[in-house]
């Protein structure tokens, strides 16, 4: 079942052969449709929750010696795998959501350090939900994880298992009971000067790196409300990390005939900020005037 699948009704499953559902959600649990099938025995589902709770709970049910086998079933992150085109279609989707199908030789170069250093401990693939982190949330937590020991690491690899096959279900299962697993980034600029709410103010949101490679992830200009037409991330979970929100505060005041020195005492405004909730809501709404500006997290 790849990532581009057509969604199925939790009431369609209910009623599908054990055959039919492990087809339909074989690759929730990566490479493991046997986890569909041994939950079927849980049915019905009344919500989406209850299926990912059956599901987890058939692989948290499978002896030690099944559970590692699974889990060395994964692939590595960003691994001659991923450069080959060889994962899986949802594997290659999340990993590219992160930016890993974009690494730079340096950047590759300690991801393969980290795997090789991680399966010589560990014995099986550093996993992660890569859509709950940046790329430098990602390498924090690979550096900090080659810490643990070998049975809290498992249970940590089981834990990030359970999170992305939770986010592949909410993407394929229709139903009642939705998991809660979006987060929500936005802002609105208020020109404290005019007393309004700061209309047509170009807006950049990039997620940091401390290898400098740097990613936009959206850009916006504020409506009359001083806000955007929509939030700069929803619908998703908001990835854990460093972020900066840049408004373009000396063009908003010269293109409103504001006498301004020039060049203008305040030009660019970045705001620098760290999410580290991705399911949590974050605001950042910025107060202006030519020569001051404030801020604060809002929800």
């Amino acid at each position: 079942m790849s990532g581009t699948a057509r969604t199925v009704s939790l009431t369609t499953l209910n009623a599908l052969s054990v055959a039919d559902l492990s087809q339909h959600l074989g690759n929730v649990y990566e490479h493991a449709p046997w986890v569909a099938a041994a939950a079927a025995a849980a049915r019905p589902f009344a919500t989406t929750v209850a299926l990912h709770q059956a599901m987890s709970a058939a692989i948290h049910q499978a002896s030690e010696a099944e559970r590692l086998a699974f889990v060395r079933g994964h692939p590595d992150l960003a691994g001659k795998a991923a450069r080959t085109g060889a994962l899986t279609a949802d594997s290659t989707g999340e990993q590219a959501s992160a930016g890993l199908d974009q690494l730079g030789e340096a950047e590759f170069a300690a991801f393969h350090r980290l795997n090789d250093a991680y399966r010589a401990k560990f014995g099986f693939p550093f996993i992660i939900c890569v859509r709950r982190h940046t790329r430098a949330s990602i390498l924090a937590s690979f550096e900090k994880r080659l810490a643990h020991a070998p049975a809290t690491e498992l249970a940590t690899a089981l834990d990030e298992i359970d999170r992305i096959a939770a986010l592949r279900l909410d993407a394929l299962v229709t139903g009642e009971g939705r998991l809660n697993l979006a987060g929500r980034l936005s802002t609105h600029v208020l020109d404290t000067l005019a007393g309004r709410s700061a209309a047509g103010l170009a807006i950049e949101l990039r997620e940091l790196s401390a290898s400098g490679g740097d990613r936009l992830v959206a850009r916006a200009v504020t409506n009359e409300d001083g806000r955007t037409d929509a939030p700069l991330i929803a619908g998703r979970p908001v990835p854990i990390g460093r972020y900066e929100l840049a408004f373009a505060v000396g063009d908003y005041f010269a293109d409103r005939g504001v006498r301004v020195a020039d060049p203008p005492f305040l030009d660019i405004v970045p705001i620098r900020f760290s999410v580290a909730e991705a399911e949590g809501r974050y605001h950042v709404p910025l107060l202006i005037t030519p020569w001051s500006y404030s801020t604060y997290r809002g929800s």
